[in-house]
């Protein structure tokens, strides 16, 4: 499974430049393919939240990351509208060039829904697994999400696993402390490319 939805990522994004390529120099419509609104892949047809993470190799270094956190669309039809996003839309990075598409590795992260933590504030501390668990930080119309292996690959705790998914809302620090602050917390399952193109394996 983690290998053919790896394939759907890399796909999505080689016919993307294709597609790209094709308007710039004939002055078509982009072809029909992966990123087609009418073309549905359909293998993995349920629902689900996922996330598409691209790091440079052998660097190892973020160059984008998108996803839905929420089941929206069918999974397959996820991987491959995040990947693309990834791969030319994520703001803090420059796009991905056609040229670098063979020099990165690919991440997926399938999420199980989010669940709200209504523990106590006081006691929220003890309800996160890190390395097991992501989070989710909504106050009034901010929003932030950090993936589960974002606290291990960080060496975080609970705690400073809470204020980095505050910042990432873009709000202070301890914000999550506050009674009108939401946690939610998933946990997703994690299938990486060891090279590019290269043998995929499941992150346990």
């Amino acid at each position: 499974q983690g290998k053919k939805l790896i394939e759907i990522a890399r796909k999505s994004i080689s016919a993307h430049f294709k597609n790209q390529e094709n308007q710039k120099i004939f002055g078509i419509p982009k072809t029909e393919g992966f990123r087609d609104e009418k073309f549905e892949i359909k293998e993995f047809p349920e629902r689900k939240g996922v996330f598409v993470t691209l790091n440079s190799y052998p660097e190892k270094e973020l160059r984008g990351c998108i996803g839905y956190p929420y089941a929206v669309l069918p999974l397959g039809n996820a991987i491959s509208e995040a990947a693309v996003a990834a791969a030319v839309s994520d703001p803090r990075f420059e796009p991905l060039s056609k040229f670098e598409v063979d020099s990165i590795i690919i991440e997926i992260s399938i999420l199980t829904a989010p669940e709200e933590i209504k523990t106590p504030k006081e006691k929220i501390l003890e309800e996160i697994n890190i390395g097991k668990d992501g989070l989710i930080c909504q106050y009034n119309k901010s929003s932030g999400l950090l993936l589960p292996q974002v606290a291990t690959e960080n060496k975080m705790n609970a705690k400073e696993f809470l204020d980095c998914v505050c910042n990432k809302a873009g709000l202070p620090q301890n914000t999550w402390k506050k009674p009108e602050c939401k946690i939610y917390k998933f946990q997703a399952q994690i299938f990486l490319e060891k090279s590019p193109n290269g043998e995929v394996k499941e992150e346990k």
